[in-house]
């Protein structure tokens, strides 16, 4: 019988019991791909605890459980060598010696993958470039124990034997390659008086001795290359594994298996197997909060089973609950002598302090991941040695690098780390100046990005100098990229400046995002940006910052939560204030602010009635900043209009609109102007299609849509698209319409946009149009 008798007989056995694949795993405890995996034959001769498994969920009797045994040991690896079948040579027994391979675990979960690649390196090896496997990553990844339990899978392709060398690369003193090729040469058979005095003979004769043998030499817990190198074999039927936090990036041409986090069925796999299936089953969802909250760190999660097992009684529940607490989280995995924060503690250890000072404060850091700038400024120190700490401590397994940006993050266990070493280790006086000097750094950086967006600064606003010109954003889209990456940061420093009296900035900050929240209304940040920037200036006692950010506050609730009750009543506290403080421009937005809140709460009769007094009010009033707020109101007015079935008043208010900016607004760019006018024309546009002149709308809904692309709004194009489709729709022009409908709806989701569920409506209307006319949209 083959590997595929045994394949076909599992889900023959399984489909008979009438098993999902997903219930036979968790019965068994294997995870899902694990199964198919077995179902499909690509996993070869499973071991006998497995199959026991199988056999116990399949509820077999001992007949049959024997009959699938007796199948999947005839896939199991024979003694044979990688380029045939074993000689008499090759199998005669190996002799005794002092570096056995350590016990496997018989628990052992996942990392097929990685197992796969270097079983295809034993099976396809080359004696003239022996493959050397390089396994390193994070601590707690499991590095050694992986190493091990493949030993023990390929020890049949290896018949001259395994052997195993701890070089200590994590001790005070790692082991050096002269004593190392010493206890390897006396393993080998090497008489003391028959060893070489100096390294380098030692290497050579290491070399000659596994020139003709089939070994597998496993080099654990390695330094640095200089310690491995002097250990590897030249011309060798061999195979050589070695493990180290640190990559060994000098190595060169090394395979390099992967080893990832688990994922978290494989996490709960591992714990399905230490504590047993019956206790996992039971409390299902405490083993997946469990297996998240050990970050599917191996060393966390086995840690945690270990705890399990050597109390039957506890329940799950009850530790997830205590892993819960963050701040004893280190403290609970620990089971004897496993402890999470140990393994850590080796590592940072070996770092030097300039390095293990940017681990502990990259800690300080907000959001998920961090850039070498965050860490420099935490650090104190310069930008071009902070970013060296941050790849020596990728390195070091102890940072993870994000894949294309210049950005690193903390496994989650590490950061909880790395907060306890800056707790011990540095003064409270020297991390709140660390972590106000990146705050002030990042609000002028983040202050001065945004100004970039205000196409029309106030004439009384000085330009706010970013704190290092040479690295600062030079345009529009090197500040949208800076923002959107550091607004975790941004955003916390600006809560904390709020928290330590620094009104004056909050405002400022606030004020400078104000132009740049337009482009991103689906960011919901923005109403507690508005919230601590009103509370600032009422703080000062200033009654127009007031109502300016209870305006914005307004705008942000009404665009960006959907509260617009919320909008509703900050409108209402703008225009009190804005009244107080006698400024009738504000006075003027909160009109209209408060009409768009009156509008999406159903009160279209009201919202009209204010948006008319907002008009009248704006027409009495000089200058450029009011000319811009009419525009604004104007546009919403004649919606609004539009909406209640009064297209013509719409469309005669929007040529109101279209002649203020036709004629331009003294003091303000053309730039500003035309995005005013874009705003213009997709109001026309609409009116026109209400009106079902779908001849005349397409024009102005295409300037629209063309303008705001140009200006990389995708907030306002993707409507305007959403507006064309719609109307080309109505024209029968079929295929252009339901590419702009395709693509506005995909946008639309991506955005959070109300309006998405609009443009799905629309195209699958027209899509029964295609149908049922025998069209095809490709």
């Amino acid at each position: 019988m083959s590997d595929e008798g045994f394949a076909a007989r599992l889900h023959a056995l399984r489909t008979g019991a009438g098993l999902s694949q997903e219930e036979l795993a968790q019965a068994a405890g294997l995870s899902v791909r694990a199964l198919s995996d077995l179902e499909r034959g690509r996993s070869r001769g499973p071991q006998r605890r497995t199959v026991q498994a199988l056999a116990t969920a399949l509820d077999l009797d001992d007949a049959a459980a024997a009959e699938l045994e007796h199948a999947a040991g005839l896939g199991r690896p024979r003694t044979r060598s990688g380029a045939g079948p074993a000689t008499r040579s090759e199998t005669r027994p190996v002799p005794h010696h002092t570096l056995q391979l350590p016990r496997d675990l018989s628990d052992f979960t996942a990392r097929g993958l990685a197992l796969d690649r270097l079983r295809a390196l034993a099976e396809h090896l080359d004696p003239a470039h022996p493959p050397v496997a390089v396994v390193s990553g994070q601590p707690g990844l499991g590095k050694t124990a992986f190493a091990v339990h493949a030993a023990h899978t390929l020890a049949p392709h290896f018949p001259h034997g395994q052997y195993a060398i701890d070089l200590r690369g994590m001790d005070p003193r790692p082991t050096p390659p002269r004593d190392a090729l010493a206890r390897l040469l006396r393993a080998l058979g090497t008489a003391d008086s028959a060893i070489p005095t100096t390294t380098e003979d030692r290497s050579g004769l290491l070399r000659s001795l596994l020139r003709d043998r089939r070994i597998l030499l496993l080099l654990d817990n390695a330094a640095d290359e200089d310690q491995v190198r002097p250990l590897l074999p030249g011309h060798s039927p061999s195979l050589t594994l070695i493990t180290s936090r640190n990559t060994l990036a000098g190595l060169e041409a090394v395979h390099r298996p992967e080893l990832t986090l688990l994922r978290r069925e494989e996490a709960v796999e591992l714990l399905t197997r230490v504590i047993g299936p019956e206790r996992v089953r039971r409390e299902s969802q405490a083993a997946r909060d469990l297996a998240d909250l050990c970050g599917h760190l191996p060393l966390a999660v086995r840690i945690a089973a270990q705890r399990l097992a050597a109390r039957p009684g506890e329940h799950l529940t009850k530790l997830a609950t205590q892993l819960a607490e963050s701040t004893t989280r280190l403290d609970t995995l620990q089971a004897g002598s496993l402890q999470v924060r140990a393994a850590f503690a080796l590592s940072y250890r070996q770092l030097p302090p300039p390095t293990r000072t940017v681990f502990r404060r990259a800690s300080l850091a907000a959001g998920p991941d961090f850039s070498p700038q965050s860490a420099a400024l935490l650090a104190g120190l310069p930008l071009r040695q902070a970013a060296r700490c941050a790849q020596d401590l990728t390195d070091a397994g102890l940072l993870q690098p994000h894949p294309t940006a210049d950005r690193y993050r903390f496994h989650d266990l590490l950061r909880l780390f790395a907060a306890e070493q800056l707790a011990e280790e540095d003064e409270p006086a020297h991390t709140t100046a660390a972590q106000n000097r990146a705050d002030l750094w990042t609000l002028h950086r983040a202050t001065a990005a945004a100004r970039l967006f205000d196409t029309a600064p106030h004439p009384d606003t000085s330009p706010t100098p970013d704190p290092d010109p040479a690295t600062a954003p030079a345009d529009q889209e090197q500040a949208r990229v800076w923002l959107e990456a550091e607004k975790a940061q941004w955003l916390a420093a600006l809560g904390r400046a709020r928290a330590c009296g620094l009104h004056q900035q909050v405002i400022d900050t606030a004020e400078a995002m104000h132009w740049f929240s337009d482009r991103t209304p689906h960011w919901e940040a923005w109403a507690q940006v508005f919230r601590w920037a009103v509370d600032s200036a009422r703080a000062l006692g200033r009654k127009h910052d007031e109502a300016v950010h209870l305006n914005y506050l307004s705008w942000a609730y009404n665009m960006c939560l959907y509260d617009h009750t919320a909008a509703l009543t900050a409108a209402q506290a703008a225009l009190a204030a804005a009244r107080e403080s006698g400024d009738q421009l504000q006075v003027g937005w909160a009109l209209g602010y408060a009409a768009g809140a009156l509008h999406r709460l159903g009160r279209t009769g009201e919202s009209i009635t204010w948006l008319q007094e907002a008009a009248d009010h704006l027409s009495r009033q000089t200058g450029p900043q009011s000319r811009l707020a009419e525009l604004t109101v104007l546009n919403t007015l004649g919606q609004h209009l539009r909406q209640t079935g009064r297209a013509e008043e719409a469309l005669a208010i929007h040529r109101r609109s279209e002649a203020i900016c036709q004629a331009g607004v003294p003091g303000k760019p053309q730039e500003l102007i035309g995005l005013y006018l874009a705003v213009t024309c997709q109001h026309l546009g609409n009116d026109l299609a209400a009106l079902h002149r779908w001849d005349e709308a397409e024009r102005p809904l295409s300037y629209a849509l063309t303008h705001f692309e140009a200006a990389q709004m995708p907030a306002w194009s993707e409507p305007a698209r959403l507006d064309l489709g719609i109307v080309l729709r109505h024209l029968t022009r079929h295929h252009e319409a339901h590419a702009a409908l395709t693509a506005a709806h995909e946008s639309l989701v991506r955005l959070n946009n109300p309006r998405r569920s609009e443009a799905a409506d629309h195209l699958h209307q027209l899509n029964r149009t295609l149908d049922a006319a025998g069209h095809s949209t490709d």
